[in-house]
C-alpha cells in the first residue's frame, strides 16, 4: 500500500485523541481476579482504573464538561465501543482500499487475509480452535441461530425441543421443525436429562436453549451436549474418535448471544461442545453491527443438512440449466452466501485489539459484571417505601447462577404496579438508558409475569401488541424493566439509576383507580384532587365553567392554531371541526408521524383562513392547500392509528410534499381523513350562527357506529378538555423544585396550558354566573360530563400523556418538564395523566346535515356534571 498523502494526514488528525495533562493511563494488567471480599468490591471498577478508561475509550457517555450525561443500561442490547476502535477503523479505511474478497486484486487479497485473521483470533476468543469448530460468519446472532435450524437434519418422529428461557429467535425454529415432520416441545431446563434419555428419544432431533436468558440473566449449563454423547456411546462422540460414524439423535444448539458479552465461552474446555453456538458481535464489542457468528462442531459436518439455497461464492462448479452444482469444500466458503459483510469483518481487528487493551481477558469482565450486578442487585433490594413495602420487584437473583441483567418491576406504596412505560420515560429524561417490555423472549415472561397463552390471546384480540403503550392491564404487568451491564459499567452508573428510583418512585401512592375504564370516575375525588387547593370544600352537584381558549391541531402532531376570540367554532360528530383532519406519512408506511419521534413536527404551524390551510414554518416560505375537496387531488391509501385501520386519501402534491419533506428532513407526504371531505361537501345546510341553547336544535340520534370511526386522526377520543388551575398548579411544582434540579431543562421559562396540546382549555368563571366558584386543580379527573352548545360530553377518562408534552413547542427542542414533574405528581393505575377526554353523547345529540350546528369560542359558559 503506497504512504497516506498529506491530505489524509490532516483527515486523521481529526480522529486523533485529544491530548491529555494527566499522567499516562496504565494498561488494565490481565491478572487473575482477587479472592477476599475487600479486594473484589476493589476490582468493581478494574482496581480503580476505571473511571480513566472510561473517560479515554467512552466519551459518548460524558458531556462537554465531562460530566456523565448518559448512565448506559442497556448492554444486553448492545454494549458500547472503544473510541480506540473507532480511530483504528477510521484510519484504516483512510489508508486501505478493502475490496471484493472474491475478487483477485491486491485490495482482494488483503481482505480474504483479513477475514480469516479475524475468524482465527475469534476462535480463539472463544476458548477453541479451527480445528474442532467452524466459524461461519452471519448477518447476526439471529441468522446463525436460523442456519442452525437448517442444518439440523431433524426427521419425523423427531423433537424440537427449546427451553422456557429461550429467545424468539430460538422460537421461531419450531416453524422449521414442523415442516420436517419433527414435534415441537417447549420445556423448562430441568426437563432435559429425560427428555435426551434414549428411551424417550425417536427420529433426529434438536435441544436449543440459551447460555443466559436476555430476560432474567439466569444461566445454564454447557453441558447437555456431553450427557448427550454419553447417554448414546453407540454414536460418535464428539472428536470423531469413537463410535459407529453416526452422530447421536440428538443435536445441541446453544445461543450464547447474551453469555458471551460478559463471560469467557471456553469452548474447549468443554469435554463435549454443542453442535450449534451462535453469538453476536456487537454485544461482545459494541460494533460492528451486522455480523454474528454460527461456531460448528466439525465432528459434526459431515452429517448436516443438505443446504436448500445456495448463494454466490458457495460452489466450485454451477450448471444454469440442470439441477447440478458442487459445493465448495471448506464449510466456512460452503454456508457463508454472497459475499459477506467484509468491512465490518476485518473490524473486528480493532475491536479485538481495543478490547484485550482495555480489560485484558472476558475472566477480568466476568469478575467486574459479576461485582457490578451483586452491587446493583443490593443497591435494588435495600429500596423500600416508609410503610416498609419494597420499592422493587428483582425476577431472579436469588438460587441459581445469574448474569449481568436485572429485571424488575416497581410498585407504589400500596403494593401497586407502576407500569415500565412512565418509568422509561422518565429515564430517558434523565439520562439512563434501559430497556423495558418483554425482551422477545415469551417463555420468561410467562414464567416471570405470570402471562399464560390465554391471557396473550386475549390481549391480542382485544387489540393489544408487543411494543405498544399497554404495560398494566387488569392490574398486571405485561412486561418489566431490564437493566444490564458490561464491561465499562461502573458504579456510578447503578448510583445514578438508584437514585433516579428514589427520586420519582420512593413513597409514591399512586392515584389509584378501577383498572375498568367504565369506573373510572368511581373513586373518591379527595384521592386526585390537589389537597393544597381549598381542602376539604365538597363539590357542588353542578359547575359552570368558562372557555378559556379553543385549539385545533389540522395536522395530527404539528403545532396547534388558537381560534380567534371573536369566531365560533363548529363541533362535529368527529370533535372539532378541522381537529386532527390531515396527518403526515412516510413513504411506504402506514402508521402517520408523530412529534414524539419527529419533534419538528413542532415547528410546522398550521391555520384556517378563508377556506384554505396554511402551513408556516421557519426558512420557509408559506404553504397553502385548499379545503376545497374539487381543488384537492386525491388518492386512496390506508393508514393505522392506535391500532385501527383507516381509510386516508393521500394528497397527491408535489409542492406540498417537498415542502414538508424540506421541513422535516425525511421523505413524507400530506393524507387526510375521508370524512373532511363530506364535511366540505355539506357547508351550505350549516348555521354559521351558535345557538342561543340546546333546545334550539332538533336531536337526531346518529346512527352506532364504532368510536374509531367517530375520532378523524386522534389517538383516543374526540376531545381533550384541561383546566387552567391544573396547568397552573404544575406550573408551580415545576417552580419549586428548580432550586433543587440542577437538570430542569429551560428554567423560567412558563408551561401553560398549551403545552398539552388540548382542545379546550377552560378557567373558573366569574363569581356572578350561576354555580360558579373556583376550579379546584385536577377535579376535572371526576368530572363526568360536559354541555357544549347543543353537544352533550361524557368524560370518558383521564388522559395519559407521554414524553411528548415535554417537547418545546416553539424550538422543536426535548425538555425535561412538564413531564418529568407531572410523573411524579400525577398518575392513574401507574399512568401519567394529565387533562380527560370528552366524547360526544349520542343519544342527546344529532348532527344531521339541515340542523342547526352547535359551536365553541372563548368566553362562552359550559355546564359541568359533576
Amino acid at each position: 500500500m503506497s504512504p497516506p498523502s498529506a491530505a489524509i494526514h490532516r483527515l486523521l488528525s481529526f480522529l486523533s485523541p485529544p491530548p491529555s495533562h494527566e499522567a499516562p493511563t496504565e494498561q488494565i494488567p490481565d491478572t487473575p481476579p482477587p479472592d477476599s471480599l475487600t479486594a473484589e468490591a476493589d476490582d468493581c471498577d478494574y482496581g480503580g482504573k476505571l473511571e480513566a478508561l472510561r473517560h479515554r475509550e467512552y466519551p459518548q457517555l460524558y458531556n462537554a464538561s465531562s460530566v456523565l450525561a448518559t448512565a448506559f443500561l442497556d448492554h444486553a442490547g448492545s454494549t458500547l465501543y472503544a473510541a480506540s476502535y473507532v480511530r483504528a477503523q477510521a484510519e484504516e479505511m483512510l489508508t486501505t482500499i478493502p475490496a471484493n474478497p472474491h475478487s483477485n486484486h491486491p485490495g482482494s487479497q488483503w481482505t480474504r487475509d483479513k477475514i480469516e485473521q479475524v475468524r482465527d483470533r475469534l476462535l480463539g476468543f472463544f476458548g477453541t480452535t479451527s480445528r474442532d469448530y467452524a466459524l461461519v460468519f452471519t448477518a447476526n446472532a439471529t441468522a446463525a441461530i436460523r442456519l442452525a435450524g437448517e442444518l439440523t437434519p431433524m426427521s419425523k418422529g423427531g423433537t424440537f425441543c427449546y427451553t422456557s428461557s429461550a429467545h424468539t429467535s430460538v422460537v421461531g425454529l419450531r416453524g422449521i421443525a414442523a415442516e420436517l415432520g419433527a414435534a415441537v416441545r417447549p420445556a423448562e431446563f430441568g426437563d432435559l436429562d429425560d427428555i435426551i434419555r434414549p428411551e424417550h428419544t425417536n427420529g433426529v432431533s434438536l435441544v436449543a436453549y440459551p447460555a443466559q436468558c436476555n430476560f432474567s440473566g439466569e444461566r445454564f449449563p454447557w453441558d447437555v451436549a456431553d450427557k448427550v454423547v454419553r447417554r448414546f456411546p453407540a454414536n460418535a462422540d464428539a472428536s470423531g474418535g469413537k463410535g459407529d460414524d453416526t452422530h447421536p439423535p440428538w443435536w445441541v444448539l446453544v445461543d450464547a448471544a447474551a453469555y458471551a458479552s460478559s463471560s469467557p465461552l471456553n469452548l474447549g474446555a468443554l469435554h463435549t461442545g454443542p453442535d450449534f453456538v451462535a453469538v453476536s458481535m456487537y454485544k461482545i464489542f459494541g460494533a460492528p453491527t451486522g455480523v454474528g457468528a454460527l461456531l460448528v462442531r466439525r465432528s459434526s459436518i459431515p452429517f448436516l443438512r443438505s443446504k436448500r439455497f445456495f448463494g454466490g461464492g458457495t460452489v466450485n462448479m454451477i450448471s444454469y440449466d440442470h439441477m447440478w452444482q458442487e459445493f465448495r469444500a471448506e464449510i466456512e466458503a460452503r454456508l457463508e452466501d454472497g459475499t459477506v459483510n467484509f468491512q465490518a469483518i476485518a473490524s473486528l481487528r480493532h475491536a479485538l485489539d481495543a478490547h484485550a487493551r482495555n480489560f485484558g481477558s472476558m475472566a477480568r469482565v466476568k469478575q467486574h459484571a459479576s461485582n457490578i450486578t451483586r452491587y446493583a442487585v443490593s443497591s435494588l433490594k435495600s429500596l423500600s417505601h416508609d410503610n416498609g413495602r419494597p420499592l422493587c420487584t428483582i425476577y431472579g437473583h436469588c438460587g441459581a447462577e445469574f448474569g449481568p441483567t436485572v429485571a424488575l418491576n416497581l410498585r407504589d406504596t400500596n403494593g401497586g404496579y407502576i407500569g415500565h412505560i412512565e418509568v422509561e420515560r422518565l429515564a430517558v429524561m434523565s439520562g439512563i438508558a434501559m430497556r423495558t417490555g418483554r425482551f422477545c423472549n415469551p417463555g420468561a415472561a410467562r414464567r416471570w409475569l405470570d402471562l399464560t397463552t390465554p391471557d396473550l390471546i386475549r390481549y391480542a384480540s382485544l387489540g393489544y401488541t408487543c411494543g405498544d403503550d399497554n404495560d398494566i392491564i387488569a392490574g398486571k404487568p405485561v412486561g418489566a424493566i431490564r437493566i444490564s451491564f458490561g464491561a465499562m459499567t461502573s458504579r456510578e452508573d447503578i448510583d445514578r439509576f438508584v437514585a433516579f428510583l428514589v427520586r420519582h418512585f420512593h413513597n409514591y401512592a399512586g392515584l389509584q383507580e378501577s383498572a375498568n375504564p367504565n369506573t373510572l370516575n368511581s373513586a373518591p375525588v379527595a384521592t386526585r384532587i390537589d389537597k393544597c387547593a381549598n381542602p376539604g370544600r365538597p363539590l357542588s352537584t353542578g359547575l359552570q365553567v368558562t372557555v378559556d381558549q379553543v385549539v385545533i391541531y389540522p395536522i395530527k402532531s404539528c403545532h396547534g392554531w388558537s381560534v380567534p376570540s371573536d369566531t365560533p367554532w363548529e363541533i362535529t360528530p368527529s370533535g372539532l371541526r378541522y381537529d386532527r383532519s390531515f396527518v403526515i406519512m412516510r413513504e411506504n408506511s402506514t402508521i402517520p408521524m408523530q412529534q414524539k419521534r419527529y419533534p419538528r413536527m413542532a415547528l410546522i404551524r398550521p391555520c384556517i383562513a378563508d377556506r384554505q390551510l396554511v402551513l408556516n414554518a421557519p426558512d420557509h416560505e408559506s404553504l397553502v392547500i385548499s379545503l376545497d375537496p374539487a381543488q384537492l387531488c386525491l388518492e386512496t391509501t390506508q393508514s393505522m392509528v392506535c391500532g385501527s385501520r383507516m381509510q386516508t386519501y393521500r394528497v397527491l402534491s408535489n409542492e406540498i410534499s417537498t415542502w414538508l419533506t424540506s421541513v422535516l428532513c425525511v421523505e413524507c407526504y400530506l393524507a387526510c381523513d375521508p370524512r373532511l371531505l363530506l364535511l366540505l361537501a355539506s357547508d351550505e345546510h350549516l348555521s354559521p350562527t351558535p345557538p342561543s341553547s340546546p333546545t334550539d336544535s332538533q336531536l337526531n340520534p346518529r346512527p352506532d357506529i364504532a368510536k374509531r370511526s367517530d375520532m378523524s386522526f386522534a389517538n383516543e377520543s374526540q376531545i381533550l378538555l384541561v383546566t387552567l388551575e391544573s396547568a397552573q398548579r404544575v406550573s408551580d411544582w415545576i417552580a419549586e423544585e428548580q432550586d433543587t434540579d440542577d437538570s430542569t431543562a429551560a428554567v423560567g421559562k412558563p408551561f401553560g396550558p398549551l403545552q398539552y396540546r388540548p382542545n379546550i382549555v377552560v378557567k373558573s368563571a366569574s363569581h356572578g354566573t350561576r354555580h360558579a366558584r373556583e376550579i379546584m386543580p385536577f377535579e376535572e379527573l371526576k368530572w363526568t360530563g360536559v354541555a357544549i352548545g347543543n353537544s352533550h360530553f361524557q368524560v370518558s377518562g383521564p388522559c395519559r400523556r407521554c414524553q411528548m408534552i415535554a417537547i418545546d413547542q416553539d424550538s422543536a427542542q426535548s425538555l425535561k418538564e412538564p413531564y418529568s414533574t407531572l410523573a411524579r405528581k400525577m398518575r392513574v393505575d401507574g399512568k401519567v395523566v394529565f387533562g380527560v377526554y370528552l366524547d360526544i353523547v349520542e343519544e342527546a345529540t344529532g348532527f344531521t346535515r339541515k340542523a342547526s350546528a352547535s359551536f365553541i369560542q372563548p368566553g362562552m359558559l359550559l355546564d359541568v356534571s359533576l
